[in-house]
């Protein structure tokens, strides 16, 4: 495929799908590589880094975290906001 690359018209071929995922690292379930048997609601220092700064769950595909241990991460959190360890949102 080609596409333009400034406004006079210059065209170059655009990578192929293999050339740029190439450099792209498959990410791992943290609690899958750890072989943790659960995720406890108040391990808080765990829970927060996968929380924003404003307070929002951070989604499985950027973290990495498998669907399994996503729904347990999600639950877990909740959990900690229902009873005042985590905050529901920064101010």
């Amino acid at each position: 495929m080609r596409e333009a690359t400034s406004p006079r018209g210059e065209f170059r071929e655009r990578p192929s799908r293999e050339e740029r995922a190439k450099f792209v690292r498959k990410k791992k379930c943290r609690f899958c590589v750890e072989k943790a048997t659960e995720i406890d609601y108040k391990q808080v220092m765990i829970l927060r880094k996968f929380v924003t700064e404003r307070g929002k769950i951070i989604p499985r595909r950027i973290t990495g975290t498998c669907a399994y241990h996503q729904r347990y991460l999600t639950n877990a959190i909740k959990i900690a906001r229902n009873i005042a360890l985590m905050p529901y949102l920064a101010q």
